[in-house]
């Protein structure tokens, strides 16, 4: 299993496939994108595939979600689900994507072994989605989750992020439209990962000031800890449910003594932690000839060193110098 000297155990595996991404969200990176990996630096397919099997078979990790960057851009996305979920034990595919492109790939991930997706969309507004992306893409994101659902890749959640004076007032919208269609809305607050370090705890929008924009218009009811589990959303039931709404309070109401996560960034490193400032390599040894067994050893060790928690509350905090879009989200 993957230990740390905390107790917690890492049975969740977040895989980013590529840092690039289609989309120049302002709480990403900057308009004019960022220097990509180069190929050879990035992961291959292979290479991939081995690493999942050595977190699966060896180390207990029963859920295995890609991210990027845009996994959609990856090309060969499609053949490493489907050899990911050919592995004994199966485990739990999903993917987080910005939904461009979901619409062609749907059926396709679906028929591979996918189980589930997580889409981010911020806004309802074609014009705030251009504003807050840097792009013209509203029409697609929608499309591809109606690709999702049709495809089976259930449940469909949503993600949402909300800016203080661009999309601040959306939540009652966006839920009463996750809701009529059948997704499960996801807020999460801005996290300290922009390319540009610009991110400031001030102009933050909270769980607390969106949880109450909610209830102006909807009764919630909490599902309580042991729904939630190691899970980062607290959900509330809406109305009284079966619709549910979550808010991931990654800042405010951090979930790090429960947190079950390993991250391995696209160029092969092992992150203990999305905050932290160290990463550990495993793509040196893995093409210099290491074992399964030596490769398990380091990963290990990373997971072993982790901190008690991400250090957000603490004023010394310094974001990570690698931006969302090279860790994976």
């Amino acid at each position: 299993m993957l230990l740390d000297t905390y107790g917690r155990v890492a049975t969740d595996l977040r895989v980013s496939l590529t840092d690039r991404c289609n989309l120049r969200c302002t709480y990403c990176m900057p308009e004019e994108g960022l220097q990509w990996l180069a190929r050879p630096d990035l992961l291959t397919d292979d290479e991939i595939v081995r690493l999942v099997r050595i977190a699966v078979t060896g180390f207990g990790v029963t859920d295995v979600r890609f991210t990027g960057g845009e996994p959609l851009l990856r090309p060969g996305l499609v053949g490493i689900v489907e050899r990911c979920a050919a592995l004994t034990p199966r485990p739990r595919l999903s993917l987080t994507t910005n939904g461009i492109g979901l619409a062609r790939t749907a059926e396709a991930l679906r028929a591979a072994g996918l189980d589930r997706v997580n889409v981010s969309l911020d806004t309802l507004d074609a014009a705030t989605f251009r504003t807050l992306t840097r792009r013209d893409r509203h029409a697609d994101v929608l499309a591809g989750l109606a690709a999702a659902a049709a495809a089976g890749l259930a449940p469909v959640k949503v993600n949402a992020v909300l800016m203080r004076g661009l999309n601040d007032t959306e939540a009652p919208a966006l839920l009463r439209w996750a809701v009529e269609h059948g997704y499960e809305l996801r807020f999460i607050e801005q996290m300290p990962l922009d390319a540009q370090h610009g991110w400031q705890r001030s102009g933050m929008v909270t769980a607390d000031e969106i949880l109450a924009s909610l209830r102006a218009h909807v009764r919630l009811t909490p599902e309580g800890a042991p729904a939630r589990g190691s899970a980062p959303a607290e959900r509330w039931l809406v109305d009284g449910g079966p619709a549910r709404v979550g808010v991931i309070a990654s800042v405010t109401r951090p979930f790090c003594r429960a947190c079950d996560r390993t991250r391995l960034t696209a160029d092969g490193q092992v992150r203990n932690c999305l905050f932290a400032r160290e990463e550990s390599d495993l793509r040196g040894p893995l093409r210099a000839g290491a074992t399964d067994a030596e490769v398990a050893a380091l990963w290990r060790a990373a997971m072993w060193g982790k901190k008690a928690g991400s250090g957000l509350d603490d004023p010394r905090f310094r974001q990570p110098d690698r931006p969302m879009s090279a860790i994976g989200g």
